[in-house]
């Protein structure tokens, strides 16, 4: 499994931002400042805009995210060394979409921008460092291929998109049908059709009880409905609006907790003997 600082999503918003504010003197400049090489790439020519520029930017930097660079601010990813370029145009109050759209990524990464007293953003981690949510993120990208959950991963992608755009209850919806198509999808590798396809989701969680996938005495489901997977559905069944969260804020929680619990249990599932 695969370890990346930023996810894909977080890589192309904080392109698309840069291409919003570079002209074309500053984009270039920006390339030489990669010091990778990338003119070769990337012309200089005005005769390529800088939309243009900054689509092979993306794609190169989506393509090899890890390679490494030297920057001002020492030896970085190429992924990295971009989202940091873009951070440094960031402002207190963004009222572009692009900025918005990138500062949304950096959430869902858990990271965050601060400002100093003199106006200059700061990248910094929003969560600690070990729960590293984009490598969660690809962990549980590659293990929804691995099992072919091809329906639940459309839903947790979906549930990105709609992240991405701002429209929360969507996001929200996704995340949870999402986690709720994973643990179907899980009782079916595990006990096949025949057993599972008349049954609701939570009797087929129930099934998993049963046969031990999930745990009792770590209060993962009970009998009595007092667990952490019946708490946790509870929570992502709410709707409006909740005190002292915006909705932003909530939907971002939502997509953490459902990313960290999704790949416990996809971790497990490949590991089983």
């Amino acid at each position: 499994m695969g370890t990346v600082p930023f996810t894909r999503p977080t890589i192309i918003a904080a392109v698309s931002f840069l291409s919003d504010r570079l002209g074309q003197a500053s984009f270039n400049h920006m390339v030489l400042r990669l010091r990778l090489g990338l003119e070769s790439d990337i012309p200089s020519e005005t005769t390529i805009s800088v939309a243009k520029k900054a689509d092979r930017l993306g794609r190169i930097a989506v393509q090899r995210t890890d390679e490494r660079v030297e920057t001002l601010e020492g030896t970085l990813g190429l992924a990295e060394a971009v989202i940091r370029e873009a951070v440094q145009l960031m402002r207190r109050e963004p009222n572009a979409e692009s900025e918005i759209a990138f500062g949304r990524g950096l959430a869902r990464d858990g990271y965050t921008v601060s400002f100093d007293d003199d106006g200059r953003p700061n990248l910094r981690a929003a969560l600690p460092e070990e729960l590293g949510l984009p490598a969660v993120d690809d962990e549980v990208h590659q293990l929804l291929k691995h099992f072919r959950f091809t329906e639940a991963l459309g839903h947790f992608d979906q549930g990105i998109e709609a992240h991405a755009r701002g429209d929360w209850a969507a996001a929200n919806a996704q995340f949870r049908t999402f986690l709720e198509g994973l643990f179907d999808a899980i009782a079916r590798h595990c006990e096949g059709d025949a057993k599972t396809a008349s049954l609701t989701s939570e009797n087929r969680r129930r099934v998993l009880a049963d046969i031990g996938f999930l745990s009792e005495t770590r209060n993962e489901w009970t009998q009595d409905g007092k667990n952490y997977i019946n708490g946790l559905f509870k929570m992502l069944h709410t709707e409006g609006s909740h005190p002292g969260l915006s909705d932003e804020d909530h939907s971002t929680f939502r997509l953490h907790v459902v990313l960290v619990t999704a790949r416990t249990f996809l971790r497990r599932l490949f590991y089983q003997k």
